[in-house]
């Protein structure tokens, strides 16, 4: 039995150390050559390593959320015949092969032993036999004869046989059921209240909850941590908020989804939003931007380059959607849909998570009414969608059933003005409240 040690090895260019995410292993484990054997996570992605050899993981170093250099150790491995200390060392391993009489020949020839027995892991205490602990229904509880007041009252049974175990006259009890019947519920809550005259413990259902579980902040939820707080410490934002009626273009959205080829996505709004962003932004520069507020430039982009933000069960990823400006709306809908998609899945590459200068967020059907979205730094705007709902309208003196949907912005005060920002908006809302304009 040999002693393999893996080190991290170098994962992309540039990258000099990695968080451990996640550990697919643990002491004692047996793992064949390939099996995945921890998450590491670096600036760049997140990367999950292989083991290149087979055998019984021996030792682990570092736990979730470390910081482990490049080159450092990540793990042993026992394996059969002798081994090698690792990649590294196999050159000076081979090299001893040469030197008779050296330690290395003692080393490659060793001694055949006896296989350990594997430890047995201990129980946890959830594997322990359980404890044979009668449940309350089941207790030996001398029958006491019921009040008068017990009798007259409506109920099950089965409540009257916990209210006799309880010893609680059910004549105390206030009953919710029809005609104030009493019902379990009635008889726990007044047995929790001290009501119980044997002084019953109260069920689970109304036990204080004390338990406080430690969530380690890493990987993914640690980087939206770190660019929240850039983004909320060293911008100044201001939010403004607007509706639109977008009872017209719900109407031209579904005429285009009944006309649609079988190789078109189903459109929804953002594609006309993104289309609608795209063609008034040259009107409004300093909002399609980036701030180097380290040197004190700001990059205005001719580009509309859309960061979509996409929840995911990892966690927020802002994948980009590059040069709407150049696309028709059955492109933009595939372009995001296709971005959003490899977001979900994991497969999204750097190119794909990188260089937008805007950015939408939606909370599609949990839209609410309004919120507060935090700018993407270093960009200087975002835009928040919310749901659409038919609301009644006042137009042209006449209360009108229409389709309305909220927007919610926010901008850098730094270098965008209210009044542009405003500006923006309002330049949006005509455009998506006469659709047509998105596309002359």
């Amino acid at each position: 039995m040999g002693n393999f040690v893996f080190k991290l090895p170098d994962i992309g260019e540039g990258v000099v150390e990695g968080e451990v995410v996640q550990w697919h292993v643990s002491l004692g484990d047996k793992v064949a050559e390939d099996d995945s054997i921890v998450d590491v996570m670096t600036d760049k992605a997140t990367v999950t390593i292989p083991s290149p050899v087979a055998g019984v993981v021996s030792s682990l170093s570092g736990d979730v959320g470390d910081m482990i250099a490049v080159g450092s150790t990540l793990l042993e491995i026992d394996v059969e015949g002798s081994g090698a200390k690792s990649e590294s060392e196999k050159e000076t391993t081979e090299s001893e092969k040469a030197e008779p009489g050296s330690k290395a020949e003692e080393i490659l020839e060793p001694e055949p032993i006896p296989e350990p027995e594997p430890i047995p892991e201990p129980k946890s205490s959830i594997d322990r036999e359980p404890v044979n602990e009668p449940e309350k229904q089941d207790l030996e509880v001398p029958s006491k004869v019921q009040s008068p007041s017990s009798r007259s009252v409506l109920a099950s049974p089965a409540v009257r046989k916990r209210a006799r175990e309880a010893e609680v006259d059910l004549g105390s009890v206030r009953g919710s059921g029809p005609a104030g019947r009493v019902r379990h519920a009635d008889l726990d809550a007044f047995i929790a209240a001290g009501g119980a005259i044997s002084g019953a413990a109260p069920t689970s259902y109304h036990e204080k909850r004390t338990e406080v579980t430690p969530v380690k902040v890493v990987g993914l939820r640690r980087k939206i941590s770190e660019q929240m707080t850039i983004s909320k410490s060293r911008i100044p934002h201001f939010s403004y908020f607007e509706e639109v009626d977008i009872t017209e273009l719900e109407s031209l959205r579904k005429i285009l989804n009944a006309t649609k080829d079988d190789n078109q996505p189903k459109l929804t709004y953002l594609p006309f939003i993104m289309l609608a962003l795209s063609k008034i932004m040259p009107d409004h520069p300093e909002c399609n931007a980036l701030f180097d507020d380290d040197n004190g430039v700001v990059n205005r982009h001719s580009a509309v380059n859309l960061g979509i933000a996409t929840q995911t069960d990892r966690g927020l990823y802002v994948p980009v959607v590059k040069h709407v400006e150049s696309m028709d709306i059955w492109k933009a809908a595939s372009e995001m849909q296709r971005v959003s998609g490899s977001a979900r899945s994991g497969s999204a590459s750097l190119d794909e998570l990188t260089g937008s200068t805007f950015t939408i967020t939606s909370l599609g059907r949990e839209g609410g009414l309004g919120a507060t979205p935090i700018i993407n730094h270093p960009e200087v705007s975002i835009l928040g969608i919310h749901k659409a709902r038919e609301m009644p309208v006042v137009v042209d003196g006449q209360i009108l059933v229409r389709r309305i949907m909220n927007l919610s912005s926010a901008f850098d005060h730094r270098v965008v003005d209210g009044a542009d920002g405003a500006s923006l908006i309002q330049h949006l809302k005509r455009m998506l409240e006469n659709p047509a304009l998105i596309f002359m």
